[in-house]
């Protein structure tokens, strides 16, 4: 797995640090993750890693199109490998679990505005918030 971190790092043009191949393989298990918990994660493995090194990581991973970054409302900024869809994402708003949905309807941007005063739609970004099984359950 680790070659193939590398080799999608380096196809991104970045360079293979241990760092980036550390975030790349937390995130790879842990969907819908934030800054926080990837820290946790990657500094079990390197335990001289930082916050800030893993935020900076993130961040490189983001604009180099390795990573999705989501913002729900209320939420700290999530991390995601699922990339190359449109694909949505069902939060809880009891809890705050996270489930990704895939598109609406059809191909990317998947949601048609009304008017899109001049922009070129690329993708559309839709969050749908409800009550998870499980807390449909204790309620």
């Amino acid at each position: 797995m680790e070659a193939t971190l590398d080799s999608a790092l380096r196809g991104a043009g970045l360079r293979a640090t241990a760092g980036r191949v550390a975030v790349l393989g937390a995130l790879g298990s842990m969907p819908h993750t934030s800054a926080e918990q990837v820290f946790r994660a990657v500094s079990e493995v390197l335990p001289t890693t930082s916050i800030q090194s893993v935020h900076n990581i993130l961040a490189d991973l983001s604009a180099a199109g390795l990573i999705r970054r989501i913002e729900p409302a209320g939420s700290a900024a999530l991390y995601e490998r699922r990339i190359g869809d449109n694909h949505h994402h069902v939060v809880c708003s009891s809890c705050g679990a996270i489930a990704d949905v895939d598109c609406v309807v059809g191909e990317a941007p998947c949601l048609s505005p009304s008017n899109t005063g001049g922009f070129a739609v690329q993708t559309a970004e839709v969050t749908f918030w409800g009550v998870c099984p499980a807390c449909q359950k204790t309620a």
